[in-house]
């Protein structure tokens, strides 16, 4: 994979990056590229009663993969 001087990249084989938005009641789980993951982790809607609103986080997914 080339980088540009400086940088680091590292391949995520199990899981994807992704963005959680809450706003008002208003959810939103995405991938890096857009595509919406909230229909794959319906755990997340339930963990996001406890956050506080206008929450913003950026990480990723895990499938807990071992091997």
């Amino acid at each position: 994979m080339m980088q540009p001087p400086g940088w680091a990249a590292v391949v995520k084989w199990d899981g994807w990056r992704a963005l959680f938005l809450t706003d008002a009641g208003h959810l939103v789980l995405r991938s890096g590229q857009g595509t919406g993951l909230l229909p794959s982790f319906p755990e997340v809607r339930a963990g996001a009663a406890q956050l506080p609103d206008a929450t913003a986080l950026d990480g990723a997914t895990d499938f807990g993969l071992s091997g």
